[in-house]
């Protein structure tokens, strides 16, 4: 990821995820000792906050409390959150992006109320209809990035353009890709497959081949190929291609667990060739690739895995920086404004 020496102030939802406030402020920690120059705003209840920050003596002179014992909870709908949650640790995290105090916000929290609140709250882009959940899954070649992965169930041609732009952008940031390859995904590669959605979808990409360059249909297993630096596809397939690689990772290593446990010549296997193991693990690891930014809001919000420990948000605060020290934003909106009028992105 690119590195810059401007100080980067990330607001940190610390009542949000399965072990708030310990692995938000751990990973708070972690991040700091990869990045320098970082601050953060932990929002949340002070004295659960202190009692952790505590843990962690790096942080001294890197944060700043804003107190709060309301909170939005994993089976809160986005309706209720936005209705009841005004003083909740999520909304005025990003409530501190909305006012200026900080560049990015970090959440583990309940992902719907997250988009509702950050809709409501930062508004879209000028030219963007629907923000799209953008994550990096791993691939044969290195690292890609996937949107949406669940945000919208049902997309338009126009959406799926818009998605690629985000995302072609995101990839240049993350990745350090001048021209990131984009690939649609699809049933299969060849021109008369799909959906008539997926078809216009493709011609209306193919017609901004001066800002994106597109790769053209990839099926379900050029995910992983590598081939691409931006797979772009609607919510719903999104996120079920994600959860079906997350599932099959977390097969291959419970096989080769038991595998190495068959016999005694398995074990001594095992042990020699326990550092290429660790390795290849490392890569399948889901913590590595954690923070899934949601593109298309004025505004950056990074949504952090809800069980994710220090290492997952770690990564997910690093994401953050990241593209607020390179101002993704900006680079979005002067691709809409040199490619195409707002006009041409709304149908």
């Amino acid at each position: 990821m690119p590195k810059s020496n401007r100080e980067i102030t990330i607001a940190l939802d610390c009542m949000g995820g399965d072990n708030a406030p310990s692995s938000v402020i751990a990973g708070a920690s972690k991040a700091l000792e990869r990045e320098g120059n970082l601050r953060f705003l932990l929002v949340g209840d002070e004295d659960k906050i202190i009692k952790e920050v505590n843990k962690s003596p790096n942080l001294v002179n890197h944060y700043h409390i804003i107190h709060t014992t309301d909170i939005v909870s994993s089976n809160d709908t986005p309706a209720y959150a936005i209705r009841n949650g005004k003083r909740s640790s999520m909304y005025l995290a990003v409530q501190a992006v909305k006012n200026g105090e900080a560049h990015a916000v970090v959440s583990a929290g309940n992902t719907g109320a997250l988009m509702a609140i950050s809709k409501i709250v930062l508004r879209t882009l000028s030219g963007i209809d629907r923000p799209a959940i953008c994550g990096i899954v791993p691939t044969l070649r290195g690292k890609a990035a996937m949107l949406d992965m669940g945000a919208n169930i049902e997309c338009s041609a126009t959406n799926l353009m818009q998605f690629a732009i985000m995302g072609s952008a995101f990839a240049k940031i993350i990745f350090q890709v001048e021209r990131p390859k984009v690939g649609l995904l699809n049933v299969g590669s060849e021109d008369i497959k799909g959906s008539d959605t997926i078809k216009l979808a493709s011609q209306m990409i193919r017609e901004f081949r001066d800002y994106i360059n597109f790769y053209g249909y990839i099926e379900g297993d050029g995910i992983i190929d590598g081939f691409v630096d931006v797979i772009v596809t609607d919510g719903f397939s999104g996120n079920i291609a994600l959860k079906t690689a997350e599932g099959t990772a977390k097969l291959c290593r419970e096989f080769m667990k038991e595998g190495f446990q068959n016999s005694i010549i398995a074990k001594i296997g095992y042990l020699l060739a326990k550092a290429s193991l660790k390795k290849t693990f490392s890569r399948l690891d889901h913590r590595n690739y954690n923070g899934a930014m949601l593109l298309g809001l004025d505004g950056i919000v990074v949504k952090s895995h809800g069980s994710s420990d220090e290492l997952g948000n770690a990564n997910a605060i690093l994401v953050a920086k990241s593209l607020a020290s390179e101002e993704i934003n900006k680079s979005v909106a002067n691709i809409l404004e040199q490619s195409f009028s707002v006009e041409a992105l709304i149908e």
